[in-house]
């Protein structure tokens, strides 16, 4: 690693810290010509993971689109913003597990309602409802019969 301040081709490691999670390296260097310190992070690249949506279009997970799908489902509920959190973090290491990068929507949708449901019914039914694409009311009575 070349030294930031006088491009030193050569910089020594003087502390190593594992992140929380272990994902990152932090390493604090020294340059042994000009005697200046920086700190650098190493990390591993994944693979981005891909979503097939109902069309046929792909595009990339967005734990930020995912999050506002939660939350519009458990507004006004029990649900709180750390118990999402888990569900996003949850469902993004369950996919990264899988054995392909692009998954259909369908899939990703099924997972979060699963965890919804575990936590409270009223966020199971709004969120299933957009996602199943509920047309009429039946629908929502057959989900309600099957949560009974």
């Amino acid at each position: 690693m070349f030294c930031l301040f006088c491009k030193h081709t050569d910089t020594e490691v003087i502390e190593t810290r594992l992140s929380e999670d272990g994902s990152t390296i932090r390493r604090r260097r020294q340059c042994p010509k000009c005697q200046k310190r920086f700190t650098t992070y190493e990390k591993i690249e994944e693979l981005p993971i891909l979503v097939i949506k109902r069309d046929g279009r792909r595009e990339r997970f967005d734990r930020d689109k995912l999050r506002k799908g939660i939350l519009k489902a458990s507004e006004k509920t029990l649900i709180s913003a750390d118990q999402v959190e888990k569900i996003i973090s949850e469902v993004e290491s369950e996919l990264k597990q899988e054995d392909s990068t692009e998954l259909e929507s369908h899939k990703i949708g099924t997972m979060v309602a699963k965890k919804l449901k575990s936590l409270d019914k009223i966020a199971y039914i709004r969120f299933a409802s957009v996602f199943r694409r509920f047309v009429d009311v039946e629908d929502f009575e057959k989900e309600i019969k099957k949560l009974s």
